[in-house]
């Protein structure tokens, strides 16, 4: 799919948040070398907390804040460290931070980013839900007539879904960091 994609003419991809699907930020690396490869941080979260007792989510999951919320790579290690040695008596939290540990190297890359940004790529969330009112619509209609018929039901399914999206990202700023932090790859024209 990926190499589809750049004989299609896509010459650059510059960030990429993937849900923790085996081989594919390998794939990734492979096709496009100089994408930033991130692991959606919603799906880490869960991830981790399908090792706790439900008692001990909701108090353990603001303890696992602290992780992505860390202002670099370096303090998000360090609350790490401090959370191992915390939680070092107790399996399942051991077992949950395992989960973080293991997946650090596709973790940490938005952290390099400024606060203003890392809301808009820390989660693949927006497009799966885009991708589930899809699904939802197409398959309550079963059968078309021709390639148009689906496409067009496609295009309103995006546009339903546009109306209940709202606009909590700051764009105008979002564009203007990513434009200091990825120079030249980005076009003006964007």
């Amino acid at each position: 799919m990926l190499t589809e994609l750049r004989n299609r003419g896509v010459t650059d991809i510059l960030f990429v948040c993937t849900d923790g699907l085996t081989g594919f930020p390998d794939a990734i690396d492979a096709v496009f070398p100089l994408a930033v490869n991130q692991t959606c941080v919603v799906h880490l979260v869960r991830q981790s907390l399908r090792y706790l007792s439900w008692k001990e989510r909701k108090s353990c999951a603001s303890e696992l804040r602290r992780l992505y919320t860390a202002p670099d790579a370096d303090a998000a290690r360090k609350v790490l460290e401090e959370l191992t040695a915390a939680w070092a008596d107790s399996t399942t939290k051991t077992a949950a931070l395992q989960v973080w540990d293991r997946a650090w190297d596709r973790f940490i890359p938005f952290l390099a980013f400024p606060t203003e940004i890392r809301r808009v790529v820390y989660t693949t969330n927006t497009v799966e839900s885009l991708h589930m009112q899809i699904r939802k619509t197409i398959k309550t209609r079963g059968h078309f007539p021709n390639d148009h018929a689906a496409l067009r039901l496609i295009w309103l399914a995006i546009n339903r879904a546009n109306t209940h999206w709202r606009t909590g990202y700051n764009w105008t700023t979002a564009m203007a960091v990513l434009r200091i932090h990825f120079g030249d790859r980005i076009p003006d024209n964007t």
